[in-house]
């Protein structure tokens, strides 16, 4: 069964079974596995969680759910990663959901193409638990999540108000989430936000976004790249929207690169194709086989796994992005 990210949302306490939830909205994976570790908390299931970084991995994660501690009677197993499970491994999911009941599994995966989406795994799932996209992909869906996170907050907005919020973060749900954090504090005796409200609000306490890292990072800014990303990170900015910001853009070069003629269908704004363009001509085309990897641990580092630092990996994002070295090599 598909269900969307409200229809998810009502769901958490009685999940159970398998499921999958898998997109590119860290807003709304970050609400929903909250969602389901403060529901675990409340009913005091056991929760584990497991990485994936090859396919044996899986085994660990079937073993842990057929087998309980002393101390619990339910389980809740957390597993990230975009590896899936081999024959064997689908063998055992389906064992799993057949004769384990009261455990949940709960895969968390990044977006998925559509040949990933008929694979046996998704189908397994799909027939006999739970399937999430994380996705948003019109107006109002994205109006209707951020409905959920006004409420939560307290605020009401104007029509006007809701399509400039969406206009001024270019569909960033994360980052449209933090400014009706920030109009909320700011204007917390106000009725119904309006367009002022944000306005003043957010060239108030926002000189600079990451929209503006984006911007220098195109152009090959490397000193105003970095100025960025420290005021961003001493203004409280999470760390987990400066990654989406640099993997998106990150991801749209290496898609340009491979689809010259397909800029505006990759979802690159008319007005700046040429910046991507530039931005193409002057990088090396070897630099983005080290991408995928990069962000991986910037990741990992973020959510406390290994013993990276985030800020200097994402330094070393940022100064790969203009088209430089943070460290040079040494001389002989």
């Amino acid at each position: 069964m598909k269900l969307d990210y409200p229809q998810a949302l009502k769901r958490v306490d009685e999940a159970r079974g398998a499921w999958i939830m898998y997109g590119q909205e860290p807003l709304l994976e970050q609400n929903l596995l909250d969602a389901f570790r403060q529901s675990w908390h409340k009913q005091e299931i056991e929760r584990q969680r497991y990485d994936i970084n090859n396919v044996s991995d899986w085994k660990n994660v079937f073993n842990a759910l057929n087998s309980l501690s002393l101390f619990s009677n339910q389980l809740a197993i957390e597993v990230h990663g975009n590896i899936k499970p081999d024959a064997n491994g689908i063998k055992q999911l389906k064992s799993y959901i057949q004769h384990n009941e009261q455990n949940l599994l709960l895969v968390v995966m990044p977006k998925q193409d559509s040949s990933s989406l008929k694979s046996s795994f998704f189908q397994v799932v799909d027939a006999n638990g739970i399937t999430v996209p994380l996705t948003a992909n019109y107006p109002q869906d994205r109006q209707r999540i951020l409905g959920i996170e006004a409420d939560k907050l307290g605020i009401k907005l104007a029509n006007d108000a809701w399509q400039w919020l969406e206009q001024h973060h270019e569909h960033n749900l994360l980052a449209a989430k933090n400014s009706l954090m920030r109009v909320s504090d700011t204007f917390a005796d106000v009725d119904i936000i309006q367009i002022d409200h944000l306005y003043s609000c957010l060239q108030d306490q926002s000189r600079y976004t990451t929209y503006d890292l984006n911007d220098a990072l195109l152009a090959g800014n490397l000193a105003q790249a970095i100025k960025i990303f420290q005021y961003l990170i001493a203004s409280g900015e999470p760390m987990s929207l400066i990654l989406w910001s640099i993997s998106k853009e990150m991801r749209l070069l290496m898609q340009l690169f491979e689809q010259p003629q397909n800029a505006l269908q990759l979802g690159i704004w008319k007005n700046k194709v040429s910046l991507y363009q530039q931005a193409l001509r002057r990088l090396n085309p070897n630099n983005f086989l080290t991408w995928p990897s990069l962000l991986l641990r910037i990741d990992a580092s973020i959510k406390g796994l290994g013993k990276e630092n985030p800020e200097h990996l994402v330094l070393q994002a940022i100064t790969s992005m203009c088209g430089q070295m943070l460290f040079e090599s040494p001389t002989a």
